[in-house]
């Protein structure tokens, strides 16, 4: 290409500038800090204990309380959610909103995981590494932080506990990881654990007028049932024992804990 030729396209771009398209919003729109939010605050719940207990303070505490659930196809999430249903039918009041169910299935990641197929599943007297699934609170933050920010909710609660020995339960992972999806999407949403500072006693403590017989902490469910034999259900009974709680749950096999 000559010089000439150079000028006159480059005249021509001047005098027919090129309009970028506005891309598709799909029915979305950048929250309103200003806006009225849909919930004072959402709770990221599983129906566990730590869980169940957060949601009944948050009742007790806040105008408007949006439970989230993210079911990731795991083995036992079917009698988890089934639990789940009826703590929060027991304890519905005009400020309980209905659960919202968030689905990010993770059998892709995953594979023959005990987790996914139910088999080898670690048993009661296995460390809490043994249960260690990776990235569970990245995956579980992420669409929740999302939906909130998508819905106006100002603060995502999680019934996390300061003892939680795994890398993504940390201050600076919740720290970092709260900033990384706000700068993604220009939000504000908070991430708050408001159990950070407890021990499991204090946590149970505060839980003892909530139905807790309709928790769920089992990993190989028996019959609809916890199984009594697996390395959660150990964890609930001990959490029990050590609170001076009488154990609620209807376990559906007799117990075998060294």
């Amino acid at each position: 290409m000559n010089s000439r030729s150079r000028f006159r396209l480059l005249a021509y771009r001047l005098d027919h500038p090129r309009s970028i398209p506005e891309l598709p919003t799909c029915g979305f729109v950048r929250t309103d800090p200003m806006q009225e939010p849909s919930a004072a605050v959402a709770v990221l719940i599983s129906g566990g204990l730590d869980s169940a207990i957060l949601l009944g303070e948050m009742l007790r505490e806040q105008p408007s309380v949006q439970p989230l659930y993210v079911r990731n196809g795991l083995y036992w999430e079917a009698v988890e959610l089934e639990h789940l249903r009826r703590f929060l039918a027991v304890l519905a009041r005009p400020a309980l909103r209905p659960l919202h169910v968030l689905d990010l299935p993770v059998a892709d990641l995953y594979g023959q995981h005990w987790s996914i197929t139910g088999d080898a599943v670690p048993d009661a007297g296995t460390p809490d590494e043994a249960v260690f699934l990776p990235g569970r609170n990245v995956l579980l933050l992420a669409k929740s932080l999302l939906w909130c920010h998508l819905h106006g909710v100002p603060r995502l609660v999680l019934g996390v506990l300061g003892s939680n020995p795994f890398p993504d339960a940390t201050d600076d992972f919740f720290a970092e990881y709260q900033r990384a999806v706000n700068r993604a999407v220009e939000g504000r949403v908070e991430v708050k654990r408001p159990f950070a500072g407890l021990h499991k006693i204090e946590v149970m403590q505060r839980g003892r007028d909530l139905p807790l017989e309709l928790s769920f902490s089992c990993i190989r469910p028996f019959a609809g049932r916890h199984c009594g034999r697996c390395n959660k259900c150990a964890e609930r009974r001990q959490a029990f024992a050590d609170a001076g709680l009488a154990d609620p749950t209807p376990y559906g096999e007799a117990p075998c804990i060294a």
